[in-house]
């Protein structure tokens, strides 16, 4: 066989293995925005409902159940923007999981609800 048509085969086969692993990580890439997606429409309607339960507060309309329904996803919000904040720090691919590692540890839950896996 020519060095050339080796080179030809190594080409052929190199475009055939990356093309296989883009396909995995644009599969892997379009599950992730799913999930994101998901995780902020979920968001979305919790936190409607609870500025409609706030509102009702104000009226003197709201339970107390509703009231702590509504406090819960007040957590969640901030739980919400602290990993917000994470991820303008440099490393935060590296950074947010460390910091989520450490706070199961400490027993500090940092994820929201809405973006937990189903387990």
């Amino acid at each position: 066989m020519s060095l050339l048509r080796k080179l030809e085969d190594l080409y052929l086969d190199s475009l055939v293995y990356f093309a296989s692993k883009k396909k995995g990580m644009l599969l892997k890439i379009r599950k992730s925005l799913i999930v994101l997606r998901d995780g902020l429409e979920k968001e979305g309607a919790e936190t409607r409902e609870m500025f409609v339960i706030y509102g009702r507060y104000t009226q003197g309309r709201a339970s107390n159940e509703e009231m702590k329904e509504a406090n819960k996803q007040f957590l969640e919000i901030i739980k919400g923007l602290g990993v917000g904040a994470l991820l303008v720090l440099p490393f935060a691919p590296l950074t947010i999981p460390f910091v989520v590692k450490l706070g199961q540890r400490l027993g500090v839950d940092i994820i929201p609800s809405s973006f937990r896996s189903k387990d």
